[in-house]
């Protein structure tokens, strides 16, 4: 038997990275490195989701609380739909992914993990990567760690020309 080695989903798996607050509210006040913060606008900015669906999976989240896209201001929505673009583009020119998932999942019955913080998901797909794996062993492989892939897609994010 192999053993894949992921040790940044132990708290998740065991239940213990429940965090106090939101913990989308409570990452931009840590250091940009320890929350996987890869960029910050002025209302919203991109994260690294700790538990990816893919490597590369990212997120853009508001800075305010907001459980829906009608909470949000103009402002929001534009920065919000920017950062997006902006996103896509680096995960395309960093990783050369064949497709993009990208969604909003509002309320837990839609799939959202963090139900009362509206933010969206920029899934890099490839041909082929839903294998055996995750099919008939419920393992995903991730081949990057949460670390190099931050080092890649900060900087790809930051010489994104605008937003």
């Amino acid at each position: 038997m192999e053993h894949l080695w992921s040790p940044w989903r132990l708290a998740y798996v065991t239940g213990t990275s429940e965090p106090r607050g939101c913990v989308f509210c409570e990452a931009p006040s840590r250091d940009d490195g320890d929350a996987m913060i890869l960029f910050r606008g002025v209302t919203c900015y991109v994260i690294l989701n700790l538990y990816p669906y893919n490597c590369g999976h990212l997120m853009v989240v508001p800075n305010r609380h907001l459980a829906s896209l009608a909470e949000c201001t103009p402002e929001e929505l534009n920065e919000l739909m920017a950062l997006t673009r902006r996103a896509e583009m680096a995960l395309t020119e960093a990783y050369r992914p064949q497709g993009l998932n990208i969604g909003i999942n509002l309320g837990r019955s839609a799939g959202a993990g963090v139900v009362d913080h509206v933010h969206v998901h920029a899934v890099p797909r490839w041909t082929g990567d839903t294998n055996f794996m995750p099919v008939i062993g419920g393992t995903k492989v991730i081949v990057q760690s949460l670390e190099a892939l931050y080092k890649v897609l900060r900087d790809q994010l930051a010489s994104q020309a605008g937003g």
